[in-house]
């Protein structure tokens, strides 16, 4: 049985601080801490709209980081030149709308089916691992082995949502479960991201095959409270039962 790996994702760091202008609390710092205590990988996201991460931030994590760097993006040209200029480890692409508080779902693979194959091509040129974020949807799941990738991370922020909300979650975890055999089956990585707590992540934690957990709000919020040592270790006990 593999013990999932814990990606933790330092976009709202970045959040705070721009809230104010200042350059503090740094992006940087909580990266190498988060590195320090434990994190497998760190995830940043570098939005078009660069609401939380810029593009110094990407430059200065990738220099001092050791850790694998995990760069999420949206599939357009200018977020793939900016990947190959700095190339992360990993690549993550993931939908976008400029009014969004958060990523609302998973991509729409169909229509983005050319756009996608040709970044993964240009990033798998590099040897950038790459994934994609999708729905748990079996369509998809066959969709992103053709297109190409290596891994898909499969969004979690229905069954999250409806957990936080007491409903009931058998369905959207039938769907996740199924979803990861498939992937299995085909050969492609799995990853789960968004919306995940404490709570959620013990439940997630019965599905087997995951390889990796990338979260952040909630692991960044607690560690309001309780640190980010704590935060990440909470996580890391968690994924390992």
């Amino acid at each position: 049985m593999i013990t999932p790996r814990l990606g933790v994702n330092i976009d709202h760091v970045a959040t705070i601080r721009n809230a104010r202008g200042e350059n503090y609390p740094s992006p940087l710092r909580a990266a190498i801490l988060a590195q320090k205590f434990g994190a497998d990988s760190i995830t940043i996201h570098l939005r078009e709209d660069r609401r939380h991460i810029k593009e110094e931030d990407l430059k200065e994590i990738k220099k001092k980081l050791k850790i694998p760097l995990n760069l999420e993006i949206a599939p357009t040209n200018e977020m793939l030149r900016i990947s190959l200029k700095y190339k992360p480890t990993f690549v993550c692409i993931v939908p976008e709308k400029r009014m969004e508080i958060t990523t609302e779902g998973g991509l729409n693979l169909k229509k983005k089916y050319f756009l996608i194959k040709k970044i993964i091509n240009h990033l798998k040129k590099k040897k950038i691992r790459t994934s994609l974020f999708i729905e748990p949807n079996l369509n998809d799941v066959k969709i992103a082995k053709k297109i190409g990738a290596d891994c898909i991370e499969i969004h979690t922020g229905k069954i999250c949502n409806l957990l936080n909300h007491k409903k009931n979650i058998k369905k959207e975890f039938k769907k996740i479960q199924k979803s990861v055999n498939f992937a299995k089956f085909i050969g492609l990585e799995v990853h789960l991201g968004h919306g995940i707590t404490f709570h959620s992540a013990k439940l997630l934690s019965k599905i087997q095959g995951i390889n990796e957990y990338n979260i952040g709000h909630f692991l960044i919020g607690e560690s309001i409270f309780i640190g980010i040592k704590e935060s990440i270790n909470k996580f890391k006990k968690i994924l390992k039962k």
